[in-house]
């Protein structure tokens, strides 16, 4: 670390302990992300605030899933002090809790290989190699369901539907306690409003570097379940928690800046998409399946990723149309930008967005064809016109998106063999204790029958 670089840490740490004592911060979160995306956190109290801000803090990796074995636990949390905030409600006991956002090292300094934020940086530096710099914006759908005793149910508090209003809209309310808590903590949400199905509802967060986005979901996230709580409500970001209704996703818009400039952007082409852009949609497309895995990790993500509910279950792109997997909105110059619309908000947020600047840049780097854009409804196609196009199916289930994954090598790069092998470990797992139970489902379908 060079001299400048020291003196301008030093200086933003001396601000943070003006400003905890100013505001009466007693407790620092130092908030991490385990590989699959829950937000993790070690608690201080002010006497350690120093300590924490110089990145003093150690905690035993080997009790996070797919950090280290049990003979590597010390690890140390980093933070990034460019995260600091302060969170808009009081701790149980009163007083103010501060947040950082930490990167997770080994004793010598080296960056953990079980860190996701880790990962993404990785994927930005190899961005910025080849000078581009990622822009992110999701587009985030959750449920609130009523809880009994404690418990949460699954029973809506609302019948609310697409854009619809008090006295329907019963989470108006609540929706609006979140936005109001986001610009809180200085986030800038774009709009918010009820989705389709009962219970269901969208906020949507402007777009940043994907650094800066990533961390935005996790806290977005820890945000909406605290002020659902508070208000004796259950928030949830399960893709599919009931039948029959429209799952949800996290619609992810990006582009790519190049030289303060939108790569995705070529005025002189007809549909005003430059070669950047149409070689970054073909490397998503290519690498979907194993991508698929990781911005789609439950067993419960392929309940959405079904026809008949808006959500995406070929691999190709569209201009306008929204049955594909990639659609690009309207606007042009500065907005350009590509919409990919198989993501859950179940995902981990660091890993899926470094999967997906990492296809889409292998996308580039080989001159990938993205074939031509789909201009009619792909669900109403036979099987037959979409062989004649061309056009591949997701993965059906869990199992056969970790096949694909396990296949990528560009993939397991992306993720570091660490990573990997322990997502998908975790995961094959996870599938396996999936098919040994036996649905109601399968007992009404079955049982008188055979």
């Amino acid at each position: 670390m060079d001299e400048t670089t020291e003196r301008a840490r030093q200086t933003r740490i001396a601000q943070i302990l003006e400003t905890v004592e100013r505001l009466g911060v007693k407790f620092m979160r130092l908030q991490f992300s385990d590989i699959f995306g829950i937000t993790k956190n070690v608690e201080v109290p002010d006497k350690q605030f120093e300590a924490a801000l110089h990145g003093r803090i150690i905690f035993d990796g080997s009790s996070i899933e797919g950090f280290v074995r049990l003979e590597e636990s010390d690890m140390y949390l980093k933070p990034d002090l460019a995260t600091f905030n302060v969170f808009p409600w009081p701790h149980e006991t009163g007083e103010r809790v501060g947040r950082l956002i930490c990167d997770i090292t080994n004793p010598d300094g080296t960056p953990s290989t079980g860190c996701p934020r880790q990962t993404l940086k990785r994927a930005i530096r190899q961005a910025a190699s080849a000078g581009y710099t990622m822009y992110v914006g999701p587009e985030a759908e959750f449920f609130l369901f009523q809880t009994r005793d404690g418990e949460a149910t699954t029973e809506t508090h609302d019948a609310g539907g697409y854009f619809d209003l008090t006295p329907v809209d019963l989470g108006e309310d609540v929706r609006r306690q979140i936005v109001l808590a986001l610009e809180a903590m200085g986030f800038e949400v774009e709009a918010a409003h009820h989705e389709v199905a009962a219970g269901q509802h969208e906020i949507d967060l402007r777009y940043d570097d994907v650094l800066t986005t990533a961390d935005t979901v996790a806290t977005f996230r820890f945000i909406v379940k605290n002020v659902a709580m508070q208000n004796g409500l259950h928030a949830t970001f399960m893709p599919k928690p009931l039948d029959g209704v429209f799952g949800s996703g996290m619609h992810t818009h990006q582009s790519l800046f190049r030289d303060g400039k939108n790569a995705f952007y070529d005025p002189d082409t007809p549909n005003g998409l430059s070669d950047t852009c149409l070689h970054y949609i073909g490397g998503l497309l290519k690498h979907a399946k194993a991508l698929c895995a990781i911005t789609n990790p439950l067993v419960n993500s392929y309940k959405r990723l079904v026809p008949g509910y808006e959500a995406p279950t070929h691999i190709a792109w569209s201009e306008r149309n929204r049955s594909p997997l990639v659609r690009v909105p309207a606007p042009r110059g500065t907005a350009t930008r590509i919409e990919l619309r198989m993501p859950d908000p179940s995902c981990n947020p660091y890993l899926a967005f470094a999967a997906m600047l990492r296809a889409g840049l292998d996308g580039i780097e080989n001159q990938l064809d993205a074939g031509p854009p789909v201009a009619k409804n792909i669900y109403k196609m036979s099987y037959r016109e979409r062989r004649h196009l061309r056009i591949d199916e997701l993965p059906a289930n869990l199992s056969e998106a970790l096949g694909a994954l396990e296949k990528s090598e560009l993939m397991r790069d992306t993720l570091g063999d660490h990573i990997c092998e322990h997502f998908i470990e975790a995961k094959r797992g996870e599938w396996s204790d999936y098919i040994r139970q036996v649905s109601r489902w399968e007992i009404e379908r079955y049982l008188k029958v055979y």
